[in-house]
């Protein structure tokens, strides 16, 4: 006890004394942050005034959490000077975050890409499209860019039946036009749809031109914004697509007086064209009978010729298909991979069954579509498909989200655990998009999703107005629910997310009772009356999240087959009914409301499955109750709840969990139950006593990561003196983040304390703050122990995989690696060989880095930043033993970063030469001693060099004597590298 209470009197004293230092240095690095910024708005204002040149949108965004940033130093330097004692403890480490965000967004200020897009570089993202040639296509692509460079046409409208092409034509011209220097990169695709609002539509262009509109209700100034936005540009061209009723140009800010504007329709309707006054009327025309055949061909994807037979068959299904590209497309990809005469011959009947049922040229491909639904035979590929028809018009889904509606509809066959249902999820889209029924794409973070085509949605739509039947209503800007009449007695599921509905009308209460499904997500809700859900004894799954109520009725606690309540996102819920007689219920997710407590009757919910309950509000969970879930696959628990491990052990199917432990000695018990009762595939775990310090605990509805926090944990001691070893902690080996925080009783040797390090394979992110133990993170002799014990000679290296590693405030950390005698200084190949970024800061102790020995291990390092350590004296340590010639040249290749700053004891960073050619920045100040830089030293031909890649050196203004005093290799190497130096 006394122990503790000196540690953290020491580290009071340490906080209240540092923190003026601190303050400093982040003032200066906030004067360096402004000249940087001041930099950039003055190549900014000299890039702009040439034509056709703009500022990128995330430099924009940089500026301003620059500016914000400045602002927030200056209330926190005032409220600095004019705090008490223990206020400025308190405010000692949020110095310490605001410096390293501060750091964080000088490295981003370097904008390695440039600052603006020039004439011919792109605004936007090329779109996904099909690929098609033909002599109707490239005869219609050529009338379009003669129209678009015809000054006196300014409006083009491109018309023509349903799945014959428009959109696909209209993507060609958007993407071909991003990379030309006609109208400079200013390309925009807004798509419309058949309910519309002119409301919406501002939104959607005005997201696309990066234009804030929200806090703008009236129609006309939104118009004018939207119009200032259009008049900064010389020339633009906006594309709307899919457009059903006539538009006025001035209502989406665009006067037929503008400048260097075109505007591109795609309609069904030659009507709706002229109405909006296209100057260029296009008709796309179904393809050619030979095109058609060799589009049919390309998506069928044979390697190999078809039997002449099975080919006359196979030419008269294309033709079925009537020159529609999108009906060939996807009746091609239904017969994909068959070879059976048979089955040509059986979809050749069906096509002409299909057709016989069309009433007009409109609908021509729905029973294309319909009859390569009908070709999945599968109900499961059905089921799943239909579903996606409740999404709204053009709506990206994300795969991840999509399948756990899967699971939770009970559209799938049922699999062992969660991740086999996922894989059968993803197996099911796969096969769906491989018959061209579903779109498949990834946004700019690799995550996956899936669109319906909007005619393959009407076709889904069509399906389900008989069996299974559907009133899908989602996205149409709808205001009030829809009529009590409208709600037939065999509705099966119904949609109306992300609509404009505020309330129920009251007395409404559809007579539904075999509907399952109801989705009433996004929508600005605030009140449901008991009466709404009276007749709907057979729902099972009720989607409420992003609504604004603040009570939940009553009468769902009569929802007896009820199997999901969602209810995530609903900030302003306090209140829900009890939940005792919903036995059915396997999915509850309360995320982001307000509850302090559970629902009563929960003890009750033995079927439970997936729970979610992150939230702030939450203040306690009963004991006992978690243990009773013995079906939980899913348990999402906000951080300041601390969780019985003895009621954890009990889950034997548990796959997901986010939560928090008591200490190490609960984790551990945690993990060894994992063992027996199967991996956990997916946490974040928090382990430590008292509250989690505001710690983000992440609001995930897909849970991806390993994730460990160690904060104020306390290792279990040696049971006696003697002996050698005591419990280390136990993490997986597939563990991926680590994060250690003022934990005690810790190893000198980092290593030693985990036992996972024996076999790792996944650890990305390793960060340590405030062990005053650690001195190194490697004994050598004990890595040669590791090695030892593997079997059959197998490899098990350490931090093999790791990207960033993070030291800070280790008041004894010495070194890196630690070499015992005998052991040669060179650590094991593999160990840090992903290692990109490496910062360590407040480790007063070390004096060299890691020996010389050690850079060959470093080969993807990108960012080194080492900052307050006071006794630090080399970064790169010669050690004579290791037999290295000084006077050879080592190379760090992909190090871009290099930042050294407050050692007041430095005096060299490596004694030999250093190659770095993909060098962009050199920070330093506060390194007094430091007399040379190993860098720019002469080439073959005698002369130094500075890397191409390099962008600046910066030095604080303070430091400007120093600096002129270094010292150089050779009399032209100051010359060379004078242009990249900056003072701050």
């Amino acid at each position: 006890m006394a122990e503790t209470l000196t540690n953290i009197a020491v580290e009071v004293v340490r906080n209240y004394n540092g923190l003026k230092g601190k303050v400093q240095n982040l003032k200066r690095k906030i004067e360096r942050l402004s000249s940087q910024a001041a930099d950039v708005i003055a190549m900014l204002r000299e890039a702009e005034l040439h034509s056709g040149k703009k500022r990128k949108r995330e430099v924009g965004d940089w500026l301003t959490i620059v500016e914000n940033k400045k602002k927030e130093f200056e209330s926190l330097e005032k409220e600095v000077n004019e705090s008490g004692f223990y206020k400025r403890i308190q405010m000692a480490k949020y110095v310490d975050k605001m410096i390293e965000e501060v750091a964080e967004l000088v490295e981003l200020g370097t904008f390695s890409e440039g600052l603006v897009l020039d004439v011919h570089e792109p605004k936007g993202e090329p779109l996904v499209t099909t690929e098609w040639k033909g002599q109707t296509f490239e005869v219609n692509l050529q009338e379009i860019l003669v129209g678009l460079r015809d000054d006196n046409v300014l409006v083009i409208g491109i018309y023509g039946m349903g799945g014959v092409g428009k959109t696909t034509l209209a993507m060609r011209i958007h993407n071909d036009l991003l990379t030309e220097s006609m109208f400079l990169g200013n390309v925009y695709w807004v798509t419309v749809s058949m309910e519309f609002s002119i409301h919406k539509l501002q939104n959607d262009i005005a997201k696309t031109l990066d234009v804030d509109l929200s806090k703008e209700d009236d129609e006309k100034k939104r118009a004018a914004k939207l119009s200032l936005a259009f008049g900064r540009m010389k020339k633009f061209v906006l594309i709307l697509d899919n457009v059903w009723n006539s538009i006025a140009a001035e209502k989406i800010g665009i006067s037929p007086e503008m400048d260097g504007f075109k505007l591109i329709i795609t309609s069904r309707s030659l009507e709706i064209c002229r109405t909006m006054k296209c100057q260029k009327n296009i008709k796309v025309e179904p393809l050619l009978e030979e095109d058609a055949w060799k589009l049919f061909t390309e998506k069928l994807g044979y390697g190999i010729k078809l039997p002449s037979e099975t080919e006359d068959i196979a030419k008269k299904v294309a033709k079925r298909c009537a020159g529609l590209p999108l009906g060939i497309i996807t009746m091609a990809g239904s017969m994909r991979g068959v070879t059976d005469i048979h089955e040509w011959r059986n979809a050749l009947e069906e096509l002409k069954e299909s057709s016989m049922e069309r009433d007009n040229m409109e609908n021509e491909v729905l029973p294309i579509l319909q009859c390569s639904f009908n070709r999945l035979r599968d109900q499961k590929l059905q089921r799943c498909f239909l579903y996606c028809s409740l999404y709204p018009e053009g709506h990206r889904i994300p795969r991840y989200r999509l399948i756990a509606k899967f699971i939770s509809e009970e559209l799938m066959d049922k699999r062992k655990n969660r991740q086999a249902e996922f894989d059968q999820g993803h197996a099911i889209l796969n096969k769906l998009e491989n018959v061209c029924l579903l779109e498949g794409a990834e946004n700019y973070q690799k995550e996956r999703y899936v669109k319906m085509h909007d005619l393959i949605r009407d076709m889904a739509i069509r399906i389900t107005k008989d069996s299974p039947k559907y009133m899908v209503k989602s996205g149409l800007q709808l205001k009030v629910i829809p009529e009590e009449q409208d709600w037939k007695e065999d509705l099966d599921k119904v949609s109306l997310m992300q609509n404009e509905i505020s309330k129920i009308s009251p007395g409404i209460s559809p007579n539904c009772p075999q509907l399952s499904t109801l989705v009433l997500r996004d929508n600005p809700l605030r009140l449901i009356l008991d009466s709404f859900f009276l007749c709907m004894h057979g729902l099972q799954i009720l989607d409420l999240s992003y609504i604004e109520i603040e009570k939940l009725p009553s009468s769902i606690s009569d929802l007896k087959n009820l199997s999901s309540l969602l209810l995530r996102g609903c900030i302003k819920l306090t209140s829900v009914p009890p939940l005792g007689k919903l036995k059915a219920l396997r999915e509850l997710d309360l995320t982001e409301t307000k509850i302090k407590e559970l629902p009563q009757g929960m003890e009750s919910l033995d079927n439970l499955k997936r729970l979610d309950l992150l939230s702030i509000s939450l203040g306690m969970i009963p004991t006992g109750i978690l243990s009773r879930f013995s079906n939980l696959q899913r348990l999402m628990l906000p951080y300041h709840i601390k969780v019985p491990v003895k009621e954890l052990e009990g889950l034997k199917h548990l796959e997901e969990f986010q939560g928090a432990l008591r200490d190490v000695c609960d984790f551990n018990q945690f993990i060894k139950s994992q063992k027996s009762n199967g991996q956990v595939r997916f946490y974040n775990i928090y382990v430590g006593p008292g509250e989690s310090n505001g710690d983000f605990c992440e609001d995930l509805e897909k849970l991806s990561d390993k994730r460990v926090i160690l904060r104020r944990c306390t290792l279990n001691k040696r049971k006696r003196k003697r002996e050698r070893k005591r419990e280390a902690v136990l993490l997986s080996r597939d563990i991926q983040h680590l994060e250690i925080d003022k934990c005690n009783n810790l190893s000198s040797c980092f290593l030693d304390d985990f036992a996972w390090f024996n076999n790792p394979r996944n650890l990305k992110t390793c960060e340590i703050f405030c062990c005053k133990e650690i001195e190194f993170i490697l004994r050598l002799s004990s890595y040669k122990e590791l090695m030892a014990g593997g079997k059959h000679g197998s490899r098990r290296v350490p931090f093999q995989r790791l990207e960033y590693l993070h030291l800070s405030d280790l008041p004894n950390f010495i070194s890196m690696i630690k070499r015992e005698p005998g052991v040669a200084a060179v650590p094991p190949g593999g160990m840090f060989s992903c290692l990109k970024k490496l910062d360590i800061k407040y480790c007063d102790q070390i004096e060299k880095l890691f020996p010389l020995g050690f850079l060959h291990n470093l080969c993807n390092l990108e960012r080194l930043y080492v900052f307050s350590c006071e006794k630090m004296v080399e970064i790169i340590a010669h050690d004579e033993e290791e037999g290295m010639d000084v006077t050879s040249t080592i190379t760090i290749p992909r190090l871009k970063h290099l930042s050294l700053n407050d050692l007041p004891e430095l005096k060299m960073i490596c004694k030999t030469t250093m190659t770095c050619n993909s060098m962009e920045s050199i920070d330093l100040w506060g390194c007094i001693k430091l007399k040379k830089l190993p860098f720019f030293q002469p080439t073959i031909d005698g002369e130094p060099y500075a890397p191409s890649t390099l962008k600046v050196i910066e030095i604080c203004k303070e430091d400007k004597e120093w600096w002129e005093s270094m010292e150089w290799e050779h009399p032209n190497a100051r010359n060379i590298i004078q242009p990249f130096v900056k003072f701050y």
